[in-house]
């Protein structure tokens, strides 16, 4: 019997390089479209890779038609909620114009079984401290209406065209392989975990705390942090059931608790033994106090439960934040606690 062929677009990057290593642990057939833009994972990546853009319906259809694609998974976006404020148009373009051209090769390939990484961006300030898929959707910046445009255009393609997909709202991905194989690397790096880890190992001098007086125990602000290879294994759930036969839905990941900032300096600083300067600054505009996940739609369809907590988040981060470091000539050094 042979394998079912699965398209992963961005499979290069963070999320889709780990993904592509449990499909093809879990016996898919992998082949993956990455322009390589901002990834940098190819070398990790198992079955069959091609440089391109998902823009390009001819090679995507292509590529579905020599492979017979049975289903695809997006992880190509453009994710940097500042950057998207400064150029929306350069977002616009790539998550939505290219997405929606993505989905109509795939369409026109036969494929139609889709699974889509969406963002908890697309709540806006959602004046909730645990957030469920019944809350308004009101994006305040231009990378979270992209991600919205695109997961109701997903609900009007299943409605007419039977084109059935997942959208998957994540809350803080974070973390790596444990084995140190696959980790985060963006350029510039914005999320909060690796920076922190970055002023552990001395490659930063300290990182910012935008904010010390919000409604919180200790004035930073709470947030939901899901490990990448549990978020990975939703994915993997999210296509099972539309193997299934069953309908698509819009599911939220996160682990249903929150860090505050601080809470979450404390632990690097527990994990890694290394001292980690905070400086204060302004606050950011925008940020709510308190962003959790209410996961229970996820545990209840698609029988996910996050296996990894937060010390493990950050022990398996600093694992790659080492390998980082080794591979620039310049093993961690950062200063031990006292």
């Amino acid at each position: 019997m042979s394998k079912q062929a699965v398209l992963v677009v961005g499979g290069a990057g963070f999320i889709g390089s780990h993904m592509c290593t449990l499909l093809d642990a879990a016996g898919y057939a992998v082949i993956v479209l990455d322009s390589l833009v901002s990834s940098r994972h190819r070398a990790a990546i198992p079955g069959v890779f091609v440089e391109g853009d998902m823009a390009d319906s001819a090679l995507v259809e292509r590529i579905c038609r020599q492979h017979r694609i049975d289903a695809a998974l997006h992880f190509a976006a453009f994710i940097e909620v500042g950057e998207s404020v400064r150029d929306p148009a350069k977002y616009f373009e790539n998550n939505v114009i290219k997405t929606l051209k993505l989905v109509e090769a795939l369409r026109a390939a036969s494929v139609d079984k889709f699974i889509f990484s969406s963002t908890a961006s697309v709540y806006g300030l959602p004046g909730a401290e645990a957030i469920d898929e019944s809350l308004p959707v009101k994006p305040i910046n231009p990378y979270g209406m992209t991600k919205l445009s695109i997961e109701q255009a997903l609900a009007s393609y299943e409605q007419a065209y039977g084109f059935r997909s997942v959208r998957l709202r994540y809350f803080n991905a974070a973390g790596a392989d444990p084995e140190g194989e696959l980790g985060e690397c963006h350029d510039p790096e914005t999320h909060l975990i690796p920076l922190i880890l970055q002023a552990a190992s001395g490659r930063r001098d300290h990182i910012k705390l935008f904010g010390d007086d919000y409604g919180t125990p200790d004035g930073s602000c709470i947030r939901d942090y899901v490990h990448v290879l549990d978020l990975c294994r939703a994915h993997l759930a999210a296509l099972e059931r539309l193997n299934a036969g069953l309908p698509g839905d819009v599911y939220n990941l996160g682990n249903g608790g929150g860090y505050s900032v601080l809470e979450v300096v404390e632990a690097a600083r527990e994990v890694t033994g290394c001292e980690i300067e905070v400086r204060r600054e302004a606050r950011r505009p925008g940020d709510p106090d308190v962003l959790v996940a209410d996961a229970g739609k996820a545990r209840r369809d698609l029988g996910w439960t996050p296996e990894y907590g937060l010390r493990d988040i950050i022990a398996h981060a600093w694992r790659w934040e080492q390998v980082l470091c080794a591979e620039r000539g310049a093993p961690a050094q950062g200063t031990p606690l006292r």
